[in-house]
């Protein structure tokens, strides 16, 4: 633990000093340890995935199926079986190696150069060459470019909260700390990927790489594991039992057509079609494509999905539990308000803002104006990046929103002297050229500030500051606490010369300007995501390490904290039993100043009250309580389940409704794909038990399934959201794949294609037993074309949906009937049994079928609503 050893000691232990590394020692070192850059694990070979894709049982039973074909002498059926399983194969890898983990985010966070010390001298190097020992240089805006100890610092301020999850930058010192701490108390270490903001230092770099904090958490990341969806398992499960349901089928059609008399072989090969035609090939790749499209949908609205349950999660999330800063607030401190004692509005140019010509102000509010800017070492740069202490950048951006350039009153109005802040006095001053006088600047505390005023500014004239003064500004500041804000007050003091050097003992006798309030606002677009959440049925919770009146305060302000509803502190909820915080647990909207320990009891809670539960976090901190809920979501970087680019509850929200979608979207693509199916056995079960000829060929089914399984149940996963998706309750994380419900829908598709499917043969059969065959064939394909544009809804028919929003499957249709017209050809109507008399007519009586199915589906969804 370097943060518990002295200076002398670390330098001793990596063999270096004050002059830093020579050159060649650096090299050495670095030979031994490695580039400081962070390293990503050995992925899974391609070949391997591949492979592994031939696992799922429905596979195995098509693979079968394909080697019987081949040693029956059957190379085109067993040749459409093999493009068909690698096709899908195909497709489950790339979007498997698409998934995958990366580095990305966090090596983001890498800095291109440093500034150290070697051999004596200041030079710049790469980062990646940065190794244990070095001596580095921190300036304000620079990032950090590795671990390591303090050993300078003069007013050095460091934001850690991609580490520590707290937001207000740390006071860092070259002292010993000889208790153990947590590493945001750490204050004698910085910590590589984190940002200067205030000051400058040196510190002596002592871990470097994958053995920095943010290496530990780069460790995480990429050893994290990606599970199976719950719907993938349930899947995997129902294709078990679909499997053991479809050899069972198979045999029974086999022993029917022996028994009537069929050559084994023939009446095997047929078997072998009900299994194909049974089997929905491309369902896991579907699922995967359209869990994938999910994941692209939430990465374009801010959240990246790092593992794929948590698009389905998602779905079904009914408790969020969220950080205040950064999240639900704009992670940004701004002045809200001020205050000057008795303002008179008396028309003033002071020379000092020569950049606006005539302002109505008061000299007072003239004067609160300049000092925030002049006693204040924020800045920004032309790239338009803020740089500084979080409250003083929002004192200049209060100058500027007040119609002055900051920049322009620095340069007209020259800083002669400081005396910087220290969290000691409370107090920081600047010594300044106004208008050909020299003049003291003093912010601070307000409580330190009053008692060390003398006078008051009121209007444009020094009064004594007297105690109805200095009342009402202790009044003011009082309800500015009381609204959570944070509060600085500003004086002023003329001062003898330019040679003027202030110390401690001149920061008394001051006269007083007046009051600013601050507070991190709330995100605009916030209010309307926690409504579009209760509406939803989703509680919001706020947890957050802040006070907890500023945390009730936003909570009430956002809608999150109702009446009747109860804040607690850490303490306060350490004091309840599990009992009496389950009896509480649903008016209990806001947690305030609470430990890693709190978070996880929390969600535990929530978990014993069967609610699934996403957690927000933004630092290592938050990793036990984010592992512990059902879905973990990290801020900015992180290793859980999503992440959020922008740090933004509503982007939270926004997904959630992604996430209904995606699952809604997979159980459409299922039920298209079971439905067709389903119409598919209907007619070869009544052609057997009916005693006649078999409505399809081998080839055929395989046909079918190639052409219909696949582009169709792909642009239903990519269906827009419904316009009730947010307005139900959350889904129950048990609900079968498919419910009551879904079957009903299942076998009402299946049924009426597979009647009229059998109404074609029956009409075919009129002519010739081939004819039918074509015609059932016909039917058949072009009905579960069709079908695509009836399972899009189970609730809207295509016409309220409108026939082109979704231009996907318009697309697929068309690709659909494309190819099913190439069975059409010349030279492709005997592989597919398609005699001369199948002509025009027939087809227009195939397709009017087919649209008459889609017409019955439509019209039961109008009777099932009414």
């Amino acid at each position: 633990m370097f943060y518990k050893k002295s200076i002398d000691e670390i330098l001793s232990q990596l063999n270096s000093s004050l002059n830093g590394l020579s050159s060649d020692k650096a090299h050495d070192i670095l030979l031994e340890h490695g580039y400081n850059e962070l390293k990503e694990k050995e992925k899974t070979p391609t070949w391997k995935l591949f492979l592994e894709t031939f696992k799922d049982p429905l596979v195995i039973i098509l693979l079968i199926a394909a080697l019987v074909q081949a040693f029956l002498g059957e190379a085109v059926e067993c040749g459409i079986i093999f493009a068909v399983l690698i096709l899908n194969s195909i497709l489950s890898v790339v979007q498997t190696k698409k998934a995958e983990g990366s580095l990305a985010s966090l090596k983001k966070l890498s800095v291109p150069n440093a500034k150290i010390i070697r051999d004596g001298i200041k030079v710049t190097v790469p980062s990646r060459n940065v190794v244990p020992g070095d001596i580095i240089i921190l300036e304000a805006g620079d990032y950090v470019p590795a671990d390591g100890r303090i050993l300078e610092s003069q007013n050095l301020k460091v934001v850690e909260g991609m580490l520590t999850g707290e937001a207000e930058p740390v006071l860092k010192h070259e002292d010993v700390i000889s208790e153990d701490v947590a590493l945001g108390d750490q204050k004698n270490m910085v910590f590589s990927g984190s940002m200067v903001v205030y000051g400058r230092g040196t510190y002596l770099v002592t871990q470097t790489a994958m053995d920095t904090e943010m290496g530990k958490i780069a460790d995480l990341l990429e050893n994290a594991e990606n599970k199976q969806t719950p719907l993938q398992i349930k899947l995997d499960e129902f294709s078990k039992k679909l499997g053991v349901g479809i050899v069972i089928l198979a045999a029974l059609i086999f022993g029917i057509e022996v028994f009537r008399g069929g050559e084994v072989v023939d009446s095997f090969m047929f078997a072998i079609a009900i299994a194909v035609a049974a089997i929905p090939e491309a369902l896991s790749s579907i699922v995967t494509i359209v869990l994938a499209v999910g994941t692209n949908n939430m990465a374009n609205k801010q959240a990246i999905v790092r593992k794929l349950p948590a698009v389905e999660t998602l779905g079904s999330t009914s408790v969020i539990c969220t950080d205040k800063t950064g999240t639900l607030t704009q992670n940004k401190m701004t002045v809200v308000d001020d205050f000057t004692y008795n303002p008179e509005k008396a028309l003033v140019n002071d020379e000092c803002f020569e950049t606006a010509a005539t302002k109505e102000l008061t000299k007072q509010k003239s004067f609160l104006i300049l000092s925030s800017a002049l006693c204040n070492d924020s800045d920004k740069t032309n790239e338009g990046v803020e740089i500084g202490d979080p409250t003083e950048i929002a004192l200049m951006n209060y100058t500027n929103k007040s119609g002055f350039d900051y920049k322009e009153i620095r340069e007209i109005n020259t800083r002669l002297s400081e005396l910087p802040f220290d969290s000691d006095r409370k107090l920081m001053t600047t010594v300044n050229k106004v208008d050909g006088e020299v003049v003291m600047f003093t912010k601070g505390a307000p409580d330190v500030i009053f008692n060390r005023c003398k006078y008051a500014l009121v209007g444009d004239e020094v009064v004594k500051a007297s105690d109805e003064i200095i009342d009402e500004y202790k009044k003011m500041n009082e309800e500015f606490s009381n609204k959570a804000l944070r509060v600085l007050a500003f004086a002023t003091k003329r001062v003898e010369d330019e040679s003027f050097v202030p110390t401690i003992e001149d920061e008394n006798n001051l006269t007083l300007i007046g009051l600013t309030a601050m507070i991190d606002p709330p995100r605009e677009e916030v209010y309307g995501a926690v409504e579009n959440a209760r509406k939803s049925g989703i509680k919001t919770v706020m947890i957050t390490g802040d006070h907890k009146t500023t945390a009730k305060a936003i909570a009430v302000d956002i809608g999150i904290f109702e009446d009747g509803d109860m804040a607690l502190t850490g303490n306060e909820l350490d004091a309840l039993t599990d009992e009496a915080l389950d009896r509480n647990l649903e008016h209990i909207s806001v947690y305030a100043r609470v430990s890693p320990e709190n978070k996880i009891r929390i969600v535990k809670a929530w978990q014993r009250k069967g609610r699934v539960c996403a957690m927000t976090g933004d630092g290592v901190n938050d990793a036990p309580a984010l592992k512990q809920a059902d879905i973990g979501i990290g801020m900015g970087s992180g290793t859980e389940d999503m992440v959020l680019v922008d740090d933004n509850f509503a982007t939270i929200v926004n997904a959630v409704e992604v996430g209904r979608t995606v699952y809604t979207n997979i159980k459409k693509s299922i039920m298209y794909l079971f439905s067709g199916n389903l119409a598919g056995i209907i007619a070869i079960l009544f052609a057997v038990f009916a005693n006649l000829p078999n409505p399809f060929t081998t080839i055929q089914l395989l046909f079918i399934n190639l052409v219909t399984d696949s582009l169709p149940a792909i642009a239903l996963g990519l269906e827009k959201p419904e316009k009730g998706v947010m307005k139900d309750a959350p889904r129950d994380p048990n609900e079968s794949i498919l419910s009551k419900g879904s079957l009903g829908f299942v076998a009402t598709r299946g049924i009426i294609i597979g009647v009229v499917t059998i109404a074609a043969q029956f009409i075919g059969m009129k002519h010739s037993a081939e004819l039918g065959v074509s015609m059932a064939f016909a039917t058949l394909t072009l009905s579960r074309i069709m079908q695509t544009f009836a399972s899009r809804s189970n609730t809207e028919t295509i016409f309220e949906l409108g026939i082109k929003s979704n231009k996907y499957v318009l697309g697929a249709v068309g690709v659909c009937l494309m190819m099913f017209s190439l069975t059409l050809l010349p030279f492709m109507r005997e592989i597919f049994t398609m005699p001369s008399s199948f002509n025009f007519t027939t087809l227009m009586t195939c397709f009017g079928l087919s649209v008459l199915a889609t017409l019955a589906m439509e019209i039961s969804k109008v009777i099932k609503r009414k």
